[in-house]
């Protein structure tokens, strides 16, 4: 191959390259309103109804002071307890009627040990990767991680968590437009 060919196949390979750059759809930067939407999610994710079932050690915590469970239990690999003290032992489709009796909702568990969604001691900006990569969220797309926070039952619970419990303060529809501009404007995650 001679000096003018091996210039023309470089050419045409950087002409190749250029053009599939071109028409590679470029993921726009996230938009401030998505980075401000965060904010408003980060601080429902980090009141004690949401951290308590996502704890960093497995062991599912208790009351706005966020205590390890009575009785020594722990999430186990399918999120439902282990042996004996399985979640649905204490906690049934509704709450108990009365101060401080078990909490519930339909399904109540802790995620699976496979897949721990960890919120506790997470940086805001690591709790934000977190969420919205598919590999370390339960395998959601950022709609269904709107639609679990729209929905799923045990979600909607931190709003009416029972006697003695602090609901979470900032509403349900808060959350919900706080994660469709979130969602809408990119994804932000802070550093």
């Amino acid at each position: 191959m001679n000096t003018i060919q091996k210039f023309s196949l470089a050419a045409l390979g950087a002409l190749l390259l250029a053009a599939a750059c071109e028409s590679t759809p470029k993921i726009p930067p996230a938009s401030p309103e998505s980075l401000a939407a965060w904010s408003t999610i980060y601080a429902v994710l980090e009141h004690p109804r949401c951290m308590n079932c996502h704890p960093s050690d497995g062991v599912p915590k208790q009351g706005d002071e966020k205590l390890p469970h009575a009785q020594n239990i722990r999430g186990g690999e399918d999120g439902n307890g282990r042996f004996a003290l399985r979640c649905e032992a204490c906690h049934r489709a509704s709450n108990i009627q009365g101060p401080h009796l078990p909490p519930g909702a339909p399904g109540w568990h802790m995620p699976s040990s496979k897949e721990p969604l960890i919120f506790e001691g997470r940086s805001s900006g690591d709790l934000c990767r977190q969420l919205k990569d598919p590999a370390h969220n339960g395998g959601m797309s950022p709609e269904q991680l709107y639609k679990h926070m729209a929905e799923a039952p045990l979600v909607l619970w931190g709003w009416s968590p029972g006697e003695g419990r602090t609901p979470v303060p900032i509403s349900h529809e808060e959350l919900l437009r706080a994660m469709r501009a979130w969602i809408d404007g990119g994804c932000g995650c802070p550093e």
